[in-house]
């Protein structure tokens, strides 16, 4: 089986691609912008028939699509999230049109959640903010392309590797400057919010399992750890494995403006069951000691 995996350098497209080559009978072809890149594509760029000659020469049985822009002005978030994969689609109908596609969408897509509920697929989506209404666009682009199709919305990713662009990883940083200096403060934004938090590794099991699941699938399924966690409690629990004896000091509002309209998010992750057999296998606190055993690894 040979399937292509889109934007493998950035963090969830990475445990992707690893998970999916250690697959038996498998070849993974890694496309992108990087001049390492087995097929060369620039979904914020190519022409759909640029596009087609690509995936035509790299002949995949399936796509799996982790690229996007979690951040920039909207111009760059449209580019990547909204046009990307618009004309993936277009292409992939031109050159492999019985190639299965898994795309990674975003919870972000459903907007603020209701304290107590979690957020079936059937449910209504507003967005909050560009980066969910781009997100939101490359959804429809995708269930409504006609093609083998699923869309995985992803919650908050969280566990080895995770970016300084997200809070676990931006405040593992920080921790990890911080040292075990017991007068350290750790100065963060209002950390009041609930977020819906998964280990990266789980959504990567979840795209092995849609890439290989047969028959065709619901066109979105939500991939999240399906509780809603206090944020404050996520940075308590990182300090504690991170052995930080300082100070966590919150300081006005949050820092990420992507999320930081939305107080409560939450994902009913029942479909993902029913249709995968997939649910988290990580905890939160496995997840967040694995995020500081890689830091620590990267480090040395």
């Amino acid at each position: 089986m040979r399937i292509l995996v889109l934007g493998t350098t950035g963090y969830l497209g990475g445990h992707v691609a690893e998970r999916l080559r250690a697959l038996p009978g498998t070849r993974v072809l890694a496309g992108g912008r990087s001049p390492a890149a087995e097929v060369t594509v620039d979904l914020a760029s190519d022409r759909p028939r640029h596009l087609a000659k690509a995936l035509a020469s790299a002949a995949p049985d399936a796509v799996v699509n982790c690229a996007g822009a979690t951040g920039g002005d909207a111009v760059t978030l449209a580019e990547v999230n909204a046009r990307g994969p618009a004309v993936l689609c277009a292409a992939l109908r031109e050159a492999a049109p019985g190639a299965r596609l898994v795309h990674l969408g975003s919870a972000a897509e459903y907007g603020p959640g209701a304290p107590g509920v979690r957020v079936a697929e059937s449910a209504a989506t507003r967005p909050a903010g560009p980066y969910g209404a781009t997100k939101l666009a490359g959804t429809v682009a995708v269930t409504a392309s006609g093609l083998d199709a699923v869309v995985l919305r992803v919650g908050n990713p969280v566990g080895p590797g995770a970016p300084p662009t997200g809070l676990p990883g931006r405040v593992t940083a920080l921790l990890r400057d911080a040292g075990s200096d017991p007068g350290a403060a750790l100065r963060l934004g209002d950390l009041s919010a609930h977020r819906d938090f998964v280990d990266v590794r789980d959504v990567a099991r979840a795209a092995h399992l849609a890439v290989t699941a047969p028959g065709p699938l619901p066109p979105v399924l939500n991939v999240s750890g399906g509780e809603a966690v206090p944020v404050r409690e996520l940075v308590r629990t990182l300090a504690d494995v991170a052995g930080f004896r300082g100070r966590i000091v919150e300081e006005g509002t949050s820092g990420s403006a992507r999320s930081a309209r939305v107080s409560w998010q939450c994902s009913d992750i029942t479909a993902a069951r029913d249709a995968l057999g997939w649910r988290p296998a990580h905890s939160l606190d496995s997840s967040l000691t694995a995020l500081w055993a890689a830091e620590g690894a990267s480090v040395r």
